[in-house]
């Protein structure tokens, strides 16, 4: 990356390395310098075959960005993407954004963070959520009780048995939004990954997870010199996420009301959660995100096609960086 942006925004390499499991202890700091200011989330990812993604991956890393993150929804299992992911980059670090609590049992999600912990040092992180009912019924769980289940998972996690070569757990990030997530993901973890939040979350968060634990929020952009067609472009992006009762309460609990909520969120709301416009625009929206307290930026760029990898913006993003 160069440019006039480059010191703010250019990844900070791998100064220092994650020695014990992650409790919201000073391990917050050295994986922020691990990860950068800004990475990618990438869904496109999921719709790739493994050859097309790699290559994806591989010149993500060329381009500059710190880490990517990958979800898991009915799409590739979380932990086995993440190692095709791994396999072929040198520095980058790969994330989860998230592995879901319901898809497997504490023991099988340690071990297997444990297993690309020891093959990757300080390249994985275990991005952990409690996803939503949609998602969790399907695998013959019920989905209730989420914060203290998320505790209970994280507690099991910790007394798991592992009797493979002796290596340390990964670091650990929540999909926090509520107070009550964030402080577990400040006590119990190295910090929080929130998703679908505008920058006004993202101080509060800072507030409530004091200064250690790292805080890397998720912030789609949508490209377009034209703000109208950006927008056209973020609709069905917001669309889906507002049918979804977590997300919905969390932008009511920053004070959003009801009308800006309702069919698929107003012109204010969308630009409030997606950068839409000009390069400068995801870059401004970035700085915002740091300014207001966030370690690492995942950004995560719209496309019309949603399984079409948008190469031209990331190398235009990190030429801009």
């Amino acid at each position: 990356m160069s440019g006039a942006g480059a010191t703010l925004l250019s990844p900070s390499r791998r100064s220092g390395t994650l020695t014990r499991v992650e409790d919201g202890s000073e391990s917050g700091r050295r994986l922020a310098a691990m990860v950068g200011p800004v990475g990618l989330w990438s869904s496109h990812l999921q719709w790739q075959p493994a050859d097309v993604a790699r290559e994806a991956v591989a010149e993500f890393e060329r381009l500059g960005f710190g880490a990517v993150w990958v979800g898991e929804a009915t799409g590739k299992e979380a932990l086995t993407h993440a190692s095709i992911l791994l396999a072929a980059t040198s520095k980058m670090v790969v994330g989860t954004g998230i592995a879901s609590i319901w898809a497997r049992d504490p023991v099988a999600m340690a071990n297997g963070a444990r297993t690309l912990a020891e093959a990757y040092p300080d390249r994985f992180v275990l991005g952990l959520g409690v996803s939503h009912p949609f998602l969790t019924e399907p695998r013959d769980r019920r989905y209730e009780r989420p914060l203290e289940a998320m505790r209970a998972y994280l507690e099991a996690m910790d007394r798991a048995p592992y009797v493979g070569p002796a290596s340390l757990p990964p670091p650990r990030v929540l999909a926090a939004l509520g107070p009550k997530m964030l402080g577990l993901a400040r006590d119990r973890a190295a910090g929080a990954h929130p998703y679908f939040v505008p920058v006004e979350h993202t101080a509060r968060a800072r507030r409530l997870l004091g200064p250690i634990p790292i805080l890397a929020p998720e912030q789609a952009v949508a490209i377009d010199s034209d703000p109208q067609r950006a927008r056209r472009i973020a609709r069905p992006y917001m669309a889906s996420y507002l049918k979804l009762e977590s997300y919905v309460k969390n932008l009511s609990r920053l004070g959003w009301p009801d009308q800006d909520l309702a069919d698929g969120g107003s012109d204010r709301l969308v630009d409030a959660l997606v950068a839409c416009g000009d390069i400068e625009a995801t870059l401004a929206r970035i700085r915002e995100h740091l300014d207001a307290g966030a370690d690492h930026v995942a950004v995560r760029v719209l496309t019309e096609d949603p399984t079409a990898l948008p190469m031209e913006d990331l190398r235009a993003i990190a030429a801009a960086m």
